[in-house]
């Protein structure tokens, strides 16, 4: 691929992301977008939790599989490495609609605070979730994490590098502060439907799961001893909870 179409493929790209991201936080927040996690006509209930089951273990599988160094190594094979984390920028993000765009909603009350204190403390807490996941894209590497930087160091004919691994501002305190985030977001909100709390459930489980067992085995392979001692020192999703023991 010619460097500046694949420089323009990874404009597309992080734009499709960046309206998608968007569209989530109202998606999830019943707020602004023409379809949410709420809105629709409620079907059967077992038929519903199947179609939500599979949209979210389409997103699951494609955003794991496709991030394990293994995969990457066998991918890059058949696409330019320089738009390899483009394309999976671009895959998430249609994973990501698919579910906004075709989840079944599950309409039973599991608790409903809106118009009360504790609601609109819920409203806070849930944008709070969503600004945490934001800034902290910023506290690594907005452009490297969306693959940007290395559409353009291909465009420009530079060396691929980025900083490596760096303690920054949240990242002092809890080690995955974007999961973090995304975990506030979901659940925090005046009005929990049954599909809503089955949204909260799968994608905290999968986080769970995912930073566990495969992201942070990746980075102690990567980084070493460095993120070794890291996993000993600070909390994983929120501080001084999951710490590694000595």
């Amino acid at each position: 691929m010619g460097r500046f179409f694949g420089f323009l493929y990874g404009i597309i790209a992080y734009l499709i992301f960046l309206l998608s991201f968007l569209y989530s936080i109202g998606f999830v927040g019943n707020v602004v977008v023409i379809k949410s996690i709420d809105s629709g006509v409620e079907g059967s209930m077992l038929m519903s939790i199947i179609v939500n089951m599979v949209l979210l273990s389409i997103f699951a599988l494609q955003h794991s599989l496709m991030a394990r160094p293994a995969f990457k190594s066998m991918w890059t094979k058949v696409i330019p490495k320089s738009i390899e984390r483009t394309t999976y920028v671009l895959l998430s993000s249609v994973a990501l609609i698919l579910i906004c765009a075709f989840w079944k909603p599950m309409l039973g009350s599991v608790w409903d605070v809106s118009g009360t204190l504790v609601g609109d403390s819920l409203l806070f807490v849930f944008w709070a979730g969503w600004a945490i996941v934001l800034s902290s894209t910023f506290m690594i590497d907005h452009f490297d994490l969306f693959g940007l930087r290395q559409v353009y160091s291909h465009l420009k004919e530079r060396q691929d590098s980025h900083a490596g691994f760096q303690k920054r501002v949240l990242y002092r305190f809890v080690r995955h502060p974007i999961m973090t985030g995304f975990i506030i977001a979901f659940w925090a909100t005046p009005v929990m439907t049954t599909g809503h709390l089955l949204f909260a459930v799968v994608t905290t489980v999968y986080i769970v799961i995912a930073v566990k067992h495969f992201e942070e085995k990746d980075l102690v392979a990567e980084i070493g001893e460095e993120y070794a001692n890291y996993q000993k020192e600070v909390g994983t999703f929120f501080p001084g909870i999951g710490k590694h023991k000595n």
